[in-house]
């Protein structure tokens, strides 16, 4: 049976104390974002290489019925652009081999600035073969890749396009697999902004139309600032369950919004550009 999974991009946020933690130590936040989520994004995938161990760790603090979805290194989408792939694919399978059943998805982010590369992207899909007990879907950055082409050949792998939500890069609505990945990073600013009740009830509609179609759904909230993703996540569970919602203070209109990372800037203005974030070195399993 077709199952949504919502949840937060990452669970390392020092503003979280506030908003989820209430003053626990850093090593119960995991155990407490897993049993207030049905699944978490982890990030820090992306950054830097973590130990097995690490992710054998995570596995047991989490509920059974708990899922991860993983985020693809940027080595093979940033710096290698897809190319020659196959060996960073299988060290980051191996590592993450302690998830086990847990691991229920992993999204690949292109850079923004990544025009369409269709014979590029038949090369990736080749190499994901070598990892075939993971569900793959792929965050397109750039409207280029939005063409028929480029979905005929995410069906045929049975890979998922990363419907993805933010004020500065577009996003497709093209749905390849029976698998529906959703990252909300704040539709009016990025990261930070709260989304509206209207707006989580379409994409609870939405959610709704996909698991009657047989499809699995995840859906990873990434306005992590002023504790947002924590509250628009329980609020999207609580729609798709029928169950009361939690209280929804109205957005800040005006300070600085609260970092989303325990490791990043303290604070982020309105017109930040995503290269001000902080650097790779310092992020483990916070978001991007």
């Amino acid at each position: 049976m077709a199952k949504a999974w919502v949840g937060t991009s990452g669970w390392v946020y020092a503003s979280w104390r506030e908003h989820l933690y209430a003053g626990a130590p850093v090593r119960r936040w995991l155990e407490i974002a897993s049993r207030t989520f049905g699944a978490l994004e982890i990030n820090g995938s992306f950054y830097t290489q973590i130990q097995p161990d690490t992710y054998a760790r995570w596995r047991q603090e989490t509920p059974e019925d708990f899922r991860f979805a993983l985020k693809g290194h940027r080595f093979v989408t940033h710096y290698k652009r897809l190319r020659d792939a196959a060996g960073s694919i299988e060290r980051l399978r191996d590592q993450a081999a302690g998830l086990g059943d847990k691991l229920a998805a992993v999204v690949w982010q292109l850079p923004a600035r990544f025009p369409v590369d269709v014979p590029r992207l038949d090369g990736f899909l080749r190499a994901l073969e070598v990892w075939p007990t993971a569900r793959h879907a792929l965050e397109l950055r750039h409207r280029s890749w939005f063409v028929p082409a480029v979905a005929d050949r995410l069906r045929e792998a049975r890979v998922a396009v990363c419907l993805s939500d933010a004020p500065d890069f577009p996003m497709w609505r093209e749905v390849t697999a029976d698998l529906v990945y959703v990252r909300l990073h704040g539709h009016t600013r990025k990261y930070a902004s709260q989304y509206s009740a209207a707006s989580l009830l379409r994409w609870a509609a939405d959610t709704r139309r996909w698991l009657a179609e047989g499809r699995d759904v995840h859906v990873y909230f990434d306005n992590d600032a002023e504790g947002h993703a924590v509250r628009d996540a329980l609020t999207l569970q609580a729609m798709l369950d029928g169950s009361p919602a939690p209280a929804r203070p109205r957005a800040r209109r005006s300070g600085r919004p609260i970092s989303g990372s325990s490791r990043a800037a303290p604070w982020r203005p309105r017109s930040a550009s995503p290269r001000a974030r902080a650097s790779s070195a310092r992020r483990r399993t916070a978001r991007t």
